[in-house]
């Protein structure tokens, strides 16, 4: 490998520099290279003490994931990061350590093996393993109680949050912040740096605490999750045992998180939203156009808020509207949505009225020439939306992308109403659009490369994951969410209680259960869906009806606080026998027998109708990878992140399993609901995985 540590002298202070680009991760050799120098510079008769500074625009950001990756599957042996440590901290001249940027994993625990710590102003320290289901492997659950004491160790263990350079100060975790120069100062610190003072040693702040109430913090907040208890554990061994003791708990700890489901789930994750953003046979070279200016047509909900995701960036957007009421309402909305921010303390005044200076409201097309791409965001009805196509193909400049924010219609006939169909295609964003971080972007057949790869750049400066879909009906979310929407009223009607399904899928991970997600998106909405989705199902197939007779008496969800359940006080939901009541006479009379339904049951009939329709979703390449599902699912509706993904999931289970419970599905519901997709019976008879399929690949 290339040389990735370097050292020089300043006067008598050995400089060792951290080469690793992009972000100096401690991948394989990089951590021994370091304590190779520092051990070098302490032999040399020629250095007083020894600077550990990371080269370029960071310290060290963490360890190789892909390296850990290799150590969980059995790949390669795992190294001895705590010893490697112990032999820096170990040396009989002073180890200052000079953070600039990040030092965040095991960056924060090379920091923590040195004696001082001296950090740029804008430098961020954290220990966030837990976000890859891990906790710190290198001591860091062992040192860091001893710097900063046992409870604010056990939160940033736990929540994974990173701390500013003052709050580090403040802390005792570094020893000074610059005023300039990091390295000018850091060496002057180390010229009249104390003699070693070993952090392991320091037992202080080694006092035992009541964690209790940071570990129903993380219960709650962190739902479902195992890492973040085993890090306050880890912890909270500090004060009770000693360094050596210590060390070995967190190893043992360390291991079993490394081979858990969660932390493969969260991996899969985190490598897969860099998966997304790259499209089988579009060049990563593809030259992408330059987007200064935007336009949206429609100042709806969805509409306004996609104003706010371009003002936010910093884009200036031009918002149009037919009448200046609807107009005035959509900016309420955004003035709303902006002070809300600002009075959480998320967002100053300045800062909201620079956002808001962004948004030109207008009801004429004037200046829209000028936009270098330009979203319609009005209702789903095709005829309205073809007619502003028309009007953008007249008004907007030949190089300009023009995107539908539709849910639902083909890009195609959409395009249809222009003559320049290689710049149109879908953006859809999900709802609230300034909040949710999920972007499909949707291929039409003649989307040229050009605006597929501008557009996936663009939503990186949007702060969206962006996943490509081809264009079929629902694209890839939506087009998966029909059955699980479906299974969920199916079940109440063969005897479950609103309650039941709803708790064993909150359960399960989901934020809220199916049916609590129809009452926030709103009965009236879901009942318009189904009786569209209905034109394109085969005749005579058993259709769910709760939704219907629900909308037929008023009950529209949140929005007017009655739907499957009673929501007296705002979103806080309340039980409502009535329904139950209501929905199991009507199956009555429909000849559906009630009976006892167990939680596994809800569980299985939901989340495996999501993978069955994602593996026809996946084998007609309207998504190109199962990854794409994942990242559609995790980022824009609210699946566990430490199960990685419906087709993430369905892997980790066993297709053959998944197989065997769709089929006992199809024997006691029929072909026409649950016939196996051929994928999935295809995939489980070889033995591999939806991951070992792609669009174009083999299986």
């Amino acid at each position: 490998m290339d040389q990735v540590v370097s050292i020089t002298a300043i006067r008598r202070i050995a400089v060792v520099t951290v080469h690793n680009p992009p972000v100096n991760a401690l991948g394989p050799g990089v951590p021994e290279a370091i304590r190779d120098a520092v051990k070098s510079a302490e032999a040399n008769a020629d250095f007083d003490a020894v600077v550990v500074i990371g080269g370029e625009s960071t310290f060290v950001s963490g360890s190789d994931l892909n390296y850990l990756a290799q150590v969980a599957s059995g790949e390669i042996p795992p190294r001895d990061l705590r010893g490697i440590f112990l032999e820096m901290e170990d040396s009989g001249k002073p180890v200052v350590m000079a953070i600039h940027g990040s030092a965040l994993g095991g960056g924060l625990e090379l920091a923590l093996a040195g004696h001082y710590r001296v950090l740029a102003p804008s430098a961020k320290l954290g220990q966030p393993e837990v976000n890859l289901g891990l906790i710190p492997g290198g001591a860091g659950t062992q040192r860091l109680p001893r710097l900063v004491g046992v409870l604010k160790a056990a939160e940033m263990c736990a929540l994974g949050q990173s701390i500013s350079a003052q709050e580090a100060l403040a802390l005792g975790l570094a020893d000074h912040v610059v005023n300039q120069d990091l390295l000018a100062e850091a060496v002057t610190f180390a010229e009249t740096a104390p003699p070693p003072n070993k952090t392991r040693e320091r037992n202080d702040k080694l006092v035992s605490v009541n964690l209790e109430d940071l570990q129903g913090q993380v219960r709650k907040s962190m739902r479902g999750r195992n890492a973040p208890l085993a890090a306050i554990d880890s912890v909270a061994k500090s004060a009770t045992v000693s360094f050596e003791e210590g060390c070995r708990y967190e190893a043992e700890q360390f291991s079993r998180c490394l081979t858990s489901a969660e932390s493969r789930g969260l991996m899969h994750a985190f490598f897969g939203e860099r998966e997304v953003t790259k499209i089988p046979g579009v060049s990563q070279d593809t030259a992408v156009l330059v987007i200064a200016k935007a336009g949206v047509i429609g100042a709806g909900t969805m509409g306004a808020g996609i104003a706010m995701v371009y003002a936010n960036a910093g884009i200036p957007v031009l918002l149009r509207e037919v009448t200046q009421e609807a107009l005035d309402r959509g900016m309420n909305h955004i003035r709303k949505n902006y002070a809300s921010t600002v009075s959480k303390g998320r967002l100053t005044q300045p800062e909201m009225d620079a956002r808001l200076a962004r948004i030109t409201p207008q009801l004429g097309y004037d200046g829209f020439e000028q936009c270098d791409v330009i979203t319609e965001a009005v209702f789903e009805q095709m005829q309205a939306k073809k007619k502003i196509f028309q009007d953008l193909d007249r008004v907007a400049k030949p190089t300009c992308i023009l995107a539908s924010n539709t849910s639902t219609l083909d890009v195609d006939e959409i395009a249809s109403a222009t003559k320049r169909p290689e710049y149109v295609l879908g953006h859809h964003f999900f709802s609230p659009a300034h909040i949710m971080r999920l972007l499909e972007i949707v291929r039409g057949r003649g989307t040229s490369d050009a605006v597929l790869a501008s557009s996936m750049v663009l939503a990186k400066r949007l702060k969206k994951v962006a996943v490509l879909s081809g264009n079929a009906r629902g694209f890839i979310g939506n087009r998966i969410l029909h059955p699980y929407i479906r299974e969920a009223q199916f079940l109440v009607e063969e005897g479950a209680s609103v309650e039941d399904v709803n708790s064993a899928i909150y359960d399960f991970g989901m934020p809220m259960g199916p049916l609590a997600m129809c009452d926030l998106i709103g009965l009236d909405v879901e009942y318009r869906i189904h009786q569209e989705s209905r034109l394109y199902h085969k005749p005579g197939i058993r259709e769910p009806f709760c939704i219907d007779i629900l909308y037929k008496e008023n009950r529209y969800g949140q929005k007017n606080g009655k739907g499957f359940s009673g929501y007296a006080s705002g979103r806080h939901s309340v039980a409502d026998t009535a329904v139950t009541q209501m929905i199991h006479a009507e199956a009555a009379k429909k000849g559906l027998a009630k009976r006892d339904i167990s939680r596994e049951e809800i569980a299985d009939r939901c989340i495996l109708a999501l993978v069955n329709e994602g593996a026809r979703v996946l084998e007609t390449g309207t998504a190109m990878r199962a990854v794409d599902i994942d990242i559609v699912y995790l980022t824009g509706y609210g699946f566990p992140s430490y199960r990685g993904g419906p087709m993430f999931y369905a892997d980790e289970i066993g297709l053959d399993r998944v197989l065997a419970r769709v089929v006992e599905f199809q024997a006691a519901h029929g072909e026409d609901l649950w016939s196996p997709a051929p994928l999935l019976v295809k995939l489980a008879h070889l033995g591999h995985k939806f991951a070992d399929h792609h669009l174009g690949g083999h299986s």
